[in-house]
């Protein structure tokens, strides 16, 4: 398929169950906000070391907050339940709780519920008080610019991560044209991070490798330095930057639709950019259930 001169490949992107939830950070302003959801989020790309992948979702107004003050929203995901909770207490104790004016509340309701500011209280030192409104339980800890509220729990819920896309491209500067693009209109879609540092990824991996302690090593088939010396190159002569795009979303229609939309950045820049294929990393079906077919996402019969 040749869309505005890019080709999409035939292919799909293989991804896999996760576990996730939302958390709403908010602070005296925006700028404070932000700071602390850059924080919790950091050193969360992938979980095969960071135990976690997570994200800035998107940016709220005071009207859409628990405490009427502007705030973010986060998403954070994990390959089981009890992996999450940790990383919650840990990364909001250490990047939350001590960001001034902050305070953090549940941005999902529905699921199982694991601990928010319910261990993080005990650092009241015995002056924490709680308030319960509405049938949820809030915590309020003294703290040196006042206090810090936090909700007791948050709910986590069933995911989809790893959905994926790779772009192929002429040279750096277009491959990263075609990223950023691909990236700012997926933040415009709900319910979806992309974990990678700027929500790109150069160092595209393929399961397994020939050092037996590596579970991942570099995704030599789209390694445009290997080009002629790699036997299962998917890569041309002309193609001389490839990144990829990692998507987490909350459903299978959240991923689809991020992915759609990335496709639809990149095929609108088209190949007079310098963007020649877009393609997605698979492992021919045996590492997820969720196969998310480009072809399909575009509107055509597999």
């Amino acid at each position: 398929m040749i869309r505005n001169g890019v080709t999409i490949d035939d292919t799909f992107a293989e991804a896999f169950p996760m576990k996730a939830t939302r958390i709403l950070i908010t602070a005296h302003n925006l700028t404070w906000a932000r700071h602390a959801a850059v924080s919790a989020t950091g050193f969360a790309t992938s979980v095969i070391a960071c135990g976690c992948e997570a994200g800035i979702e998107r940016e709220l107004s005071a009207e859409e907050t628990p405490d009427g003050r502007p705030g973010v929203a986060i998403l954070l995901f994990a390959m089981s339940g009890k992996e999450l909770g940790k990383q919650i207490e840990r990364r909001m104790g250490q990047c939350v709780l001590t960001c001034p004016t902050t305070a953090m509340y549940a941005g999902i309701h529905e699921g199982e519920a694991v601990a928010l500011g319910k261990n993080l209280r005990f650092f009241g030192d015995g002056w924490q008080i709680s308030k319960l409104i509405d049938g949820i339980r809030y915590w309020r800890v003294p703290v040196m610019d006042g206090e810090f509220v936090a909700q007791e729990t948050t709910a986590i819920t069933k995911a989809v991560g790893g959905g994926n896309l790779l772009l192929l491209a002429r040279d750096t500067d277009a491959a990263l044209a075609a990223s950023e693009a691909a990236v700012a209109a997926m933040k415009r879609v709900p319910n979806v991070v992309m974990p990678f540092p700027g929500g790109v990824v150069r160092s595209g991996s393929k399961v397994g490798s020939k050092y037996p302690a590596l579970m991942a090593s570099t995704n030599d088939a789209f390694c445009p330095t290997l080009f002629g010396i790699a036997p299962k190159t998917q890569l041309t002569a002309e193609t001389a930057c490839v990144m990829e795009i990692v998507i987490d979303g909350l459903t299978e229609a959240d991923v689809s639709a991020a992915m759609r939309a990335g496709l639809d950045a990149g095929i609108a820049l088209g190949s007079a950019s310098g963007l020649l294929r877009i393609s997605a990393g698979n492992y021919g079906g045996k590492l997820g259930p969720f196969h998310f077919h480009l072809h399909k996402l575009m509107g055509a019969a597999s």
